[in-house]
């Protein structure tokens, strides 16, 4: 029986991505880095919660929301993905279903209206989450949501409403897990490195050099995919769909994607709508 295992877009093994919390004012340096340095992440926003236009924070606050003009001047064309945070905030597994279905469905339609897009990721406002939330979110058309459990390792997610993230930016094993991410040889299962914060933690810690030193170490590499979650799940998804033969040697691609695998030792590339046999690869 042939090995096969899922290949990130140009056959690469590994992926990177980032997620960030709450829309607060050091987001802006934080994707600042991030452009700098090629890397692509997801926006956690609680479109419930933007200060009021003019608000003046106390000196010393660390935690400042920015409002709705300062989130559209900083991600409007960034190339990031917007994501849901619920409108307020709030410990979802505590609310009413309806009222869960209310933070849910009003944040992404105001974050769908803002950003003049279509809105299908989330992470958990604090983390917590039950199976009645997860079953919610299913109806209102949420795709993935992020929690706050780290695995330190880069396995590729086994329940994408129950989105595990390798480590948050704070990890004393966060450049080990970095350098290991890099060098490791990925012969099998593909490789996610998913990290997650909040950007005001940057300050709150007076460490910026701590994104900064991961960004320059992780960036431009040729080997690694670069891309938002969103980008990563329906990529993901696109390959679930690919149709083999018994014999598992001719592949149909029915999506829309171009997707590739590997196949024992060779890469292949399955075009959008085309069928793909093996013996057109040469061993030689």
């Amino acid at each position: 029986m042939a090995s096969i295992h899922l290949r990130y877009p140009g056959g690469k093994a590994k992926a990177l991505t980032l997620s960030y919390d709450d829309g607060v004012e050091q987001d802006k340096k934080l994707l600042e880095i991030m452009q700098q340095y090629g890397l692509k992440g997801t926006f956690n926003l609680n479109s419930g919660l933007y200060a009021a236009e003019g608000t003046e924070y106390p000196t010393g606050q660390i935690h400042r929301r920015m409002t709705e003009k300062q989130i559209n001047e900083c991600f409007q064309n960034s190339g990031q993905e917007i994501a849901v945070h619920s409108l307020t905030h709030p410990f979802l597994e505590q609310l009413p279903g309806n009222l869960v279905i209310k933070e849910i469905t009003e944040d992404r339609e105001r974050l769908e209206k803002q950003f003049d897009t279509i809105v299908r990721g989330m992470a958990y406002p604090f983390g917590t989450y039950s199976d009645s939330v997860v079953e919610i979110l299913k109806n209102c058309g949420i795709a993935y949501a992020r929690t706050v459990i780290s695995t330190f390792d880069f396995r590729m997610p086994a329940d994408w409403l129950r989105l595990t993230a390798t480590c948050h930016h704070k990890a004393p094993e966060l450049m080990q897990l970095a350098k290991k991410f890099i060098e490791d040889e990925v012969d099998w299962a593909p490789y996610l490195f998913y990290l997650w914060g909040h950007s005001y933690e940057f300050e709150a810690d007076d460490n910026w050099q701590v994104i900064e030193e991961f960004a320059e170490y992780i960036s431009n590499r040729k080997d690694v995919w670069y891309a938002t979650n969103i980008q990563i799940y329906e990529y993901t998804k696109a390959y679930e769909q690919l149709i083999f033969s018994a014999d598992g040697k001719r592949i149909s691609n029915p999506t829309a994607t171009d997707l590739w695998l590997k196949y024992d030792d060779t890469i292949c590339e399955i075009k959008s709508g085309s069928t793909y046999t093996m013996i057109q690869v040469s061993k030689d």
